[in-house]
């Protein structure tokens, strides 16, 4: 029987938690004892769980108890510190503090593309055309992989020798936001050129915490009209923010350490937050208050990945 919800969160406690996300009970645990994970993304048909490690990709079947992955992915050098799937889950990308952003077919172990970032990058994302992946690294570059020429397409830099965290992308492809060790945030409209978009036209930089931004996430589509950017800090809280306006529409407080991760419903009507007090806990968007708290890692949960959806 295959859960509705799929809710997996990782730890330095080399441990991978599913959970039942009503409950709060934990339902499955796999030891994962040759790094710590850094990432956690689940496929879009919900079948399986893509662990990124140090310097590894593992493939988890997230309806059978088995220990094993069925598949590892293994030419990154470092840690692997992003990773995605293709809307239609036929391929995976990763970003690695190696320097390199890799794309793999999903049935066939090898990497079938990689682009050079020069400098250990933090953080990929898909643009929903598909087409094209945005990556940020420690050195403030942001760059975009047109996936059709096979080529960078456009290079930014917001502040230089200042690392980008996390970078996010609006559903609908309009806007882009970049969270840096700061605790700003540069929010850019995404303007379709001859190219698919190439153009960054500023629109906003908000200077959301005093501490590090770890993760930055904007709402997704069935949370419309409303759209919020939830940004986790090492000042224990998360913001989310209006975007009409950018204005502060409430700060989720309890997470008694770093807020490492965190990931939105579908509706965008709960956010799962992942931190170093070693909980993960599930917020309501409408008041802030906290629901759920999933208690189960010893040490820092420092990624969560949920599927609630749909398959596509």
């Amino acid at each position: 029987q295959q859960p509705s919800v799929v809710l997996a969160t990782a730890s330095y406690d080399h441990t991978i938690r599913f959970w039942e996300a009503k409950s709060g009970r934990c339902y499955r645990t796999i030891q994962y004892p040759e790094s710590q994970v850094n990432r956690l993304e689940i496929t879009p048909d919900k079948r399986f769980l893509a662990a990124a490690g140090n310097p590894h990709i593992r493939l988890f079947d997230v309806n059978s108890n088995s220990p094993q992955p069925v598949m590892s992915y293994d030419s990154h050098t470092n840690n692997v510190m992003a990773v995605g799937f293709q809307c239609d889950g036929n391929w995976m990308y990763s970003g690695s503090e190696d320097g390199t952003v890799k794309l793999w077919d999903l049935r066939a172990p090898r990497c079938q593309r990689e682009y050079e970032s020069r400098a250990a990058v933090n953080t990929v994302v898909l643009h929903p055309n598909q087409t094209e992946l945005i990556s940020g690294d420690q050195n403030g570059n942001i760059r975009v992989w047109d996936l059709t020429a096979n080529s960078c397409s456009c290079e930014l830099v917001p502040e230089v020798d200042t690392a980008v965290r996390s970078l996010t992308v609006m559903w609908d492809g309009s806007l882009v936001v970049a969270a840096n060790n700061c605790g700003t945030c540069y929010v850019w409209r995404l303007l379709s050129g001859t190219q698919a978009m190439t153009n960054f036209e500023p629109l906003h930089k908000l200077q959301a915490h005093q501490g590090y931004i770890l993760k930055c996430l904007l709402s997704p589509e069935l949370c419309e009209p409303n759209r919020y950017l939830a940004t986790a800090s090492s000042d224990h809280t998360v913001k989310i923010w209006n975007l009409d306006g950018f204005t502060l529409e409430r700060t989720l407080t309890g997470h008694q350490r770093w807020v490492w991760d965190c990931v939105f419903s579908v509706d965008g009507a709960f956010l799962i937050t992942a931190s170093s007090d070693s909980t993960a806990r599930l917020w309501s968007m409408t008041d802030g208050q906290e629901i759920k708290m999933y208690r189960g890692h010893q040490k820092a949960t420092v990624c969560c990945a949920l599927h609630d959806g749909a398959e596509p």
